[in-house]
C-alpha cells in the first residue's frame, strides 16, 4: 500500500513502502494471525480455565504464604527439627552455586581465549569470522539440548550439566568477551605495535587490563544466569542441588508447602547475587 503524504504547498506525494517494510508489515500480521487460531484451536482436554485460574491463585497463596519442608522429603528422620532440615536445603543450594561456579570458571577461561582471537582488532576477519559463526551455532542450541547430548555419553548427572552449561556459557561470555576488546583505543594498540610489542605483550599490558571491569561484570551476570539454569538442569538432567528437590516437591510429592519453602530460598540467593553484583559494579566503576 502507497503512503500519501501532503507538503506544506498543498501538494499531495506517494510513498511506495520499502521491500524491509513489507516484510515487517508481513510478519507481523502472520504472527497475528497464527496467535489468534492458536488460540481459537488450543485443545484444553476440556479444562475450566476459569476454575483452573482460580486454583493456580488458591495454590500460590499456599506456597507463599505458608512455606514449610517436610524433613522426610530431605532424606532426614521424621522427627527432625526444623533448623536440620534447613541446613540440609542449605546444602543442596550451596550444591547448585558450585555447579554454577564451576560451569562459569571453566567457560569463562575457554571464551577469554578465544575471545582474544575473535576480536577484529587482534587478529584476521577470517579468524574473527570462523570462531564468531562458531560459537553463535553453539549459542543457538538451548543450554538443555546441550545437556541432554552430552547425558547420551556421560549420562545424567552433574558431569552432562557442567558440560553442556559450559557450551552455552561460552557462546555467550565469548560474544560479550570480544565485544569489549574491540572497543578499545586503536591508537593505543597502533602505538604498542609501533613500538615493537609483542601480541602478548599487548594482550597483558593493554587489553586486558583495561577491560577488565567489563570482564568482571560479564563474568558475575553469567554466573547469576548458571545458577538459575543449574536450578532447572538440577531437575531436567539429575544434576541434583536444589533443582531436584524443587522437581521432587512439585512432580512427586505435590506439597506447595515445600514448595514455597524451596522458592523463597531461590528467591533469597538471586537477591543476594545481585547485592554482590550491585557493589562490584560500584566499586569497579562498571557502566551496563
Amino acid at each position: 500500500m502507497n503512503t500519501i503524504k501532503r507538503t506544506a504547498g498543498g501538494r499531495i506525494i506517494l510513498k511506495r513502502p520499502s521491500l524491509a517494510r513489507i516484510v515487517l508489515n508481513g510478519t507481523v500480521a502472520a504472527l497475528i494471525l497464527l496467535t489468534a487460531w492458536g488460540y481459537f484451536t488450543i485443545d484444553t482436554k476440556g479444562i475450566a480455565l476459569v476454575e483452573a485460574a482460580r486454583q493456580t491463585l488458591r495454590y500460590l497463596g499456599v506456597m507463599f504464604g505458608a512455606p514449610w519442608a517436610v524433613a522426610s522429603h530431605w532424606g532426614l528422620p521424621q522427627d527432625a527439627g526444623s533448623v536440620q532440615t534447613f541446613f540440609t536445603a542449605c546444602r543442596q543450594i550451596v550444591i547448585t552455586l558450585a555447579l554454577a561456579f564451576l560451569t562459569t570458571l571453566i567457560g569463562g577461561f575457554v571464551a577469554l581465549v578465544l575471545g582474544l582471537f575473535a576480536a577484529r582488532n587482534l587478529t584476521n576477519d577470517k579468524v574473527s569470522n570462523a570462531i564468531k559463526g562458531l560459537l553463535s551455532v553453539i549459542r543457538a542450541v538451548p543450554t538443555v539440548l546441550w545437556v541432554l547430548i552430552f547425558a547420551i555419553g556421560a549420562g545424567l548427572g552433574a558431569e552432562a550439566a557442567v558440560i553442556g552449561m559450559s557450551f552455552h556459557t561460552i557462546g555467550h561470555l565469548l560474544k560479550a568477551y570480544s565485544e569489549s576488546f574491540e572497543e578499545l583505543d586503536e591508537g593505543v594498540l597502533e602505538a604498542l605495535r609501533a613500538s615493537g610489542a609483542t601480541w602478548l605483550q599487548i594482550v597483558f599490558q593493554a587489553v586486558l587490563p583495561s577491560s577488565a571491569s567489563y570482564l568482571l561484570s560479564w563474568t558475575f551476570i553469567r554466573f547469576e544466569i548458571n545458577f538459575a539454569v543449574a536450578v532447572a538442569m538440577g531437575a531436567a538432567a539429575g544434576a541434583g542441588g536444589i533443582g531436584y528437590e524443587l522437581y521432587m516437591s512439585s512432580g512427586y510429592y505435590f506439597d506447595m508447602h515445600e514448595l514455597g519453602y524451596i522458592t523463597y530460598l531461590i528467591i533469597f540467593i538471586a537477591l543476594v547475587m545481585e547485592v554482590i553484583a550491585v557493589g562490584l559494579k560500584k566499586r569497579y566503576h562498571v557502566h551496563d
